[in-house]
Order: structure tokens, then sequence, then C-alpha cells
């Protein structure tokens, strides 16, 4: 099984003033995660606006990572529904897919199920396919938290392989990694990323890795190093854009920083749409003095 560790850019997708996805800026970027350094790629995860894609996009987007990831770096892949059915069937489709090396799916949304429905949803997904399983936790955007004791019952089975841990609640993300001491715990809080692995995990899917991977990966990487003089160095730089990423909806800010740098077009699709100009302009202004934008 797959050993993720380090920092997995949770990609953005590109789109174009019509709306249609910009494979071109979709390539470049990929093409310069990998460049940076990035130690594995998360396409059509939320920050790609997944729920906006079309089946065919969907596709269309993991097909173009892989083809320009030639094999360099592992691909975790989103395959999320708040109905189970369809993240079956969503994930048996990803795990056909060659080149596909994981897959991330996130509590059902919405329906709030128990901690029992939030089990028996993962084991459905997990059973139904051959490939590891990233389960994430993100209950700021699913409406329910997955606890330590499922998760641990989830550690059970065969291929679930790891968490992506968006609690926020640091304690809460400790206790998995006692009770799990060999499970692999990612932080998917770009700010909690040094605390994460401090308690015991080994990386993060990041959001901030979209603007500046380089970095984001050497501090990850001197962390998991114990070299904390230079993991503490970069995250003080990076720290209030880490933050300021996170002004509005995700990946709104993310979106507009790439389109500050010139490395993609500020399109997104509805219900998303552009930020307000005054946050704007004070997300500017912290990129730039973080160095991201010149």
């Amino acid at each position: 099984m797959i050993k993720l560790c380090g920092c997995g850019t949770a990609l953005v997708t590109p789109f174009l003033a019509d709306g249609s996805i910009d494979i071109k800026s979709l390539r470049a970027l990929v093409a310069w995660q990998i460049e940076s350094g990035i130690d594995f790629l998360v396409p059509c995860g939320t920050t790609g606006e997944t729920p906006t894609l079309s089946h065919d996009e969907w596709r269309t987007v993991i097909e173009t990572t892989i083809e320009v990831t030639a094999g360099r770096v592992p691909i975790v892949v989103g395959a999320t529904s708040n109905c189970t059915a369809d993240a079956v069937r969503k994930a048996q489709e990803a795990a056909k897919i060659k080149g596909v090396d994981a897959l991330l799916s996130a509590s059902p949304y919405y329906n709030k199920p128990t901690q029992e429905g939030q089990y028996l949803h993962f084991k459905a997904v997990a059973e139904a396919v051959d490939k590891p399983i990233v389960v994430y936790n993100v209950p700021g955007r699913t409406g329910v938290n997955l606890l330590p004791e499922t998760l641990q019952r989830l550690a059970e089975l065969p291929n679930i392989a790891a968490v992506k841990e968006a609690s926020g609640i640091i304690g809460q993300i400790a206790e998995v990694c006692s009770r799990l001491p060999n499970f692999t715990v990612l932080s998917g809080d770009d700010a909690l990323t040094l605390p994460v692995i401090a308690v015991g995990g080994v990386g993060v899917i990041s959001v901030t890795s979209n603007t500046f991977p380089k970095d984001m990966a050497a501090m990850t990487r001197a962390a998991l190093n114990d070299d904390w003089k230079t993991a503490r160095s970069l995250y003080h730089k990076y720290l209030a854009l880490m933050q300021a990423h996170f002004i509005e909806s995700n990946p709104l800010p993310v979106k507009a920083v790439l389109a500050m740098m010139g490395r993609i077009e500020e399109n997104y699709r509805l219900p998303l749409c552009p930020m307000q100009p005054t946050l704007r302009a004070k997300l500017e202004s912290i990129a730039r003095a973080a160095g991201v934008v010149q």
C-alpha cells in the first residue's frame, strides 16, 4: 500500500472566461508543482471546485494531471459524494484509471450522518475498490466531525490508508496519532502543518502549496527531518499568507493569488464568484509581503 508523506497539493482547476477548463494552465501548473519538489498531487478535491465539474470534466482533470505527472509523484484523486452509492461509483471509476495511486473521500456533506453512518459510508467505499483510501475529515464543510474512535474502527479496514484531518482541533488530531501510531495522519489545514507533525502527523494536503510549492514542501520536509529551525523560519514567513488564503471561501483566495502570479486566469464557477475587492486587496498585500507576488 502506498505510503503518503510530505506535502501534497490540492490542485485548483483553472477555468477560461467562457467557463471551460483551461487545460493549458492546468498542465503548466502540474508541471511547476512537480518541478518545485511537491511530494504528491490531489486533483479533483474541493479546492478543484469538483462539485461544479461535469463527469467528463472530472475525468479530464484527472487524466491531464496523470499525463503531465508521468509517474513522477503519486496521484490521489478526489472521489466524494454525500450519497454513498454515488461515492462508491465514483471511487470505482477513479480506481480503474491508470496512474491513480489512491483516493481521497470526504465525509458525506449536509446529511450530517452519525458516527456509525460515517463508518458504514467509508466502509462501503473501501470495500468497493482495491486502492488505498484517504479519509477526509472536514467538519467546516460537511457539518459533521469524524471522531477518533470511528477513525480507529476504519483503520482496521485493509485499504483505509490515511486521514486528511481538517477538524482544526489539535487535541483530537493528537488523540488520533496516539491511538493509531502507525496510521498515516495528514494535516488538512496549512497553518496547522507543523503542530500536526509535532504530534505524529507525516505531512499535509495543502491549498497554499498551489502558490508557493517549493517552500511549502521544504517546510514540511524540514519538520519531518527534525530540522525545526528551518521549518519554523519558513512557517513564520508564510503564516500570514496561509491564513489569508482562507479569508474567503476556498478556493477563491488561492485562485486570486495564482492569477496575480500570472499562472491562471481568475475565473470561478457559480456559486463561487470573485472576492470582495477590499479583501482581495488585503490578500494581494500579504502575498507581496511574502514574496509570492512581485
